[in-house]
């Protein structure tokens, strides 16, 4: 029986798991909901924990130096502190709530190239199973939406999408990543910058929205980002222009003068107090050592109109992966950097 077990902890005999989302969109701090479907192995089992762990394919740049790996954003426990029978079969419901900043996977049903994943982990014995793994899709928050379909509306194209590790200055950022949607220019902003960038910080109360925009150079002056943060509430999101509004953002932005420490506001016009602006990023993040090199980099990020919708921003391919191949490189990527 000892032996069976041992075998069973190493994936030979043993209970096998898989996990089914439900159906359907998912969105930052909204519910996750699905069943873990348990088989009994060759033997009798004590399963004394069953977890499902939210993972994030994220960005390390320092420097010039870029690495890549995973990152455990959040974990709930499913069940635990039952006995399996042999070949038993048996199916546990969950319900669980996606952190508000979760990043969106998708926009208008294209993929954005940012890759997440629901781990499965089995507890037998004091041994634990990495078990399944499952892409998870996000949707946007309605307000997220109408922000990235008034910049698809104003011109900004779809350029790419990451997550970079690290924390955005002078925010209330939770997680250890954010995410970066990165945009090619309007028409009417392409001589005065080269791209832009769109950061959502996502809260129960309402979201932060950071834009960063490379700036082009002049006669006098070389180039360099200029910085705002704007704050949205969730409610209300189809009364308002957006339009008007986000080019109000982006005007504001251009217009700039100075890089460090710049702050926008929005809603009643109060200005952030000092020390509360959108700086740069810094590395308050677990038990990782190093600095950033003081910039949000331009790497992959994400995007407005896609694929046909409002401004027409054809996509295709995003990041180099198409959404098949996502799906298919999803279990390796985890698999590798967790050995």
């Amino acid at each position: 029986m000892v032996f069976k077990r041992l075998l069973g902890s190493l994936g030979v005999g043993g209970p096998t798991v898989d996990t089914v989302l439900d159906p359907g969109p998912v969105f930052p701090g909204g519910p996750l909901t699905g069943q873990v479907h348990l088989e009994g192995g060759k033997a009798d089992f004590e399963v004394e924990q069953i977890t499902l762990e939210l993972v994030a394919r994220v960005e390390d740049e320092r420097g010039d130096e870029e690495r890549e790996g995973v990152v455990l954003f959040d974990r709930f426990t499913v069940a635990g502190g039952f006995r399996l029978g042999e070949g038993e079969r048996r199916s546990l419901p969950f319900t669980a709530h996606l952190p508000w900043e979760t990043p969106i996977t998708e926009l208008y049903g294209q993929p954005l190239g940012i890759i997440l994943g629901v781990r499965t982990g089995l507890e037998i014995a004091g041994a634990k199973d990495k078990g399944d793994l499952d892409q998870l899709t996000v949707s946007p928050l309605p307000a997220q939406e109408a922000v990235l379909e008034a910049l698809g509306q104003l011109g900004f194209g779809f350029k790419s999408a990451d997550l970079e590790l690290g924390h955005v200055g002078g925010t209330g950022q939770r997680l250890p990543f954010y995410q970066e949607i990165e945009l090619s220019p309007a028409p009417q902003y392409a001589h005065a910058i080269n791209e832009l960038e769109v950061t959502f910080l996502a809260n129960p109360g309402g979201m932060d929205v950071v834009l960063e925009a490379d700036k082009r150079g002049g006669f006098f002056s070389e180039g360099h980002d200029a910085l705002t943060l704007f704050t949205v509430g969730h409610e209300g999101v189809e009364h308002r222009d957006w339009n008007a509004e986000v080019d109000a953002w982006v005007r504001q932005l251009v217009e700039q003068r100075a890089a460090h420490g710049s702050y926008g506001s929005y809603g009643h016009g109060e200005p952030y107090p000092p020390g509360h602006g959108y700086g740069r990023p810094d590395h308050h993040y677990g038990h990782h050592d190093g600095h950033h090199d003081g910039q949000r980099r331009s790497g992959p990020s994400t995007a407005a109109v896609v694929g046909g919708v409002a401004a027409g921003v054809a996509v295709g391919v995003v990041g180099g992966m198409v959404a098949a191949e996502i799906v298919d490189e999803i279990g390796d990527a985890f698999e590798d950097d967790e050995d």
